[in-house]
Formats: C-alpha cells, structure tokens, sequence
C-alpha cells in the first residue's frame, strides 16, 4: 500500500524545498503527477498506523503554513 501527500504551500510559510526535507526524514519520496509525495508500506497499514503516519506529517510541517492532505490506497 501506498500513502499519498498533496499540499498547497503558503508564500508566508516554509518552502516547498523546506517541507520537501521534512518528509523525506520521516520517508516520504518526492513524486510526479497528482500528488506531491507518497509513502510505500512495507505491510498493510490498520487505522492506528495512518494515524501516527499523519500525527508525523503534522509535527514534521507544524509551523510551515501548510496544509495537507493524505490518501492511502
């Protein structure tokens, strides 16, 4: 399984560079196309493992002044 990241950046926030960093430390793989990073699962995520994924990506981008939003598929 996969987990994909979209984000729409702020021009008063971090960077697109920045918030690229970021991710990649907790695993995440810049990506073309419709989303902007995803995450490959080394198992089937339950519900409690895309939680902590997503507490991740939320302490990772705290204060960059960018939202998000996860897909896993």
């Amino acid at each position: 399984m996969r987990t994909y990241l979209s984000f729409w950046f702020s021009s008063e926030g971090a960077s697109p560079v920045e918030i690229g960093q970021s991710l990649k430390k907790i695993g995440f793989s810049p990506m073309h196309g419709g989303y902007d990073f995803v995450y490959s699962w080394d198992k089937r995520p339950g519900i409690d493992d895309l939680l902590a994924l997503g507490n991740s990506v939320q302490k990772a981008l705290k204060g960059c002044q960018a939202m998000f939003k996860m897909e896993t598929v």
